[in-house]
């Protein structure tokens, strides 16, 4: 069977350039619209977790990356005051993999990536019929590249802990890396042009997809500052 595997930072539900709104159930919706397989979405705010599923009509498994003490739906609320300020220091934030209502996930699992950063960074994993979905999202270090990869390295590592013989490995989301700068995978297919990256392994892959602008251009503006990635596994 021939899957669409999507991966998407969401900015929070931010345009670009960044406004005071969120838009995050426009651009769920619009991400989800093709009914693809599978959806890695990373930097959802907390307060919408709990909504994927309605406004996607996938099933929605998500893990916090950055909680708050307080609850999600007043974190959005006082988010919603001016989404470009406030962020994730008081909505949180998450890793989400979307799957098509026919796809049975088989096993779930986390684990943290980062160490001793300011910001916990997390890859989260779902094992499907023949396949593993790893969905990670690296600090954000453009002067330290390094980090980046080491957290790379551990979400590869745990991933492939997850692998059972015979099982593809699918690794998806937000590197924070350009290809020049991705540690060595060996076996997986090409990266994307930028720092969002689906790599497969163990399966075959179509060419990587770079949504155009346009394609996520509403009446609201241009959804997010990191386009849609996707490719076809099968």
């Amino acid at each position: 069977m021939v899957m669409l595997v999507r991966s998407w930072n969401l900015y929070h539900g931010m345009t670009s350039p960044r406004g005071r709104r969120s838009h995050l159930e426009e651009a769920v919706r619009l991400v989800s619209s093709d009914r693809p397989d599978v959806v890695c979405l990373q930097e959802v705010p907390l307060w919408g977790c709990p909504q994927l599923e309605v406004w996607s009509g996938m099933t929605a498994i998500w893990r916090s990356a950055r909680r708050v003490w307080f609850p999600p739906r007043l974190g959005g609320w006082i988010t919603r005051l001016d989404q470009g300020f406030f962020r994730s220091a008081v909505s949180g934030q998450a890793n989400a993999i979307l799957l098509h209502p026919r796809l049975v996930p088989l096993e779930e699992r986390w684990t943290t990536i980062s160490r001793s950063r300011r910001e916990r960074r997390i890859c989260e994993a779902v094992r499907l019929e023949g396949m593993v979905i790893a969905n990670l999202h690296t600090s954000s270090e453009p002067r330290h590249p390094e980090i980046c990869a080491g957290e790379t390295l551990r979400a590869l590592a745990f991933a492939e802990s997850l692998v059972q013989p015979g099982e593809a490995l699918v690794l998806a989301g937000d590197f924070n890396l350009r290809p020049s700068q991705l540690p060595e995978l060996p076996g997986f297919s090409p990266p994307g042009p930028r720092i969002d990256h689906i790599l497969v392994r163990g399966g075959e892959a179509s060419p990587l997809e770079l949504w155009r602008e346009a394609e996520r251009t509403t009446a609201s503006g241009v959804l997010s500052d990191h386009a849609p990635i996707e490719l076809r596994v099968g």
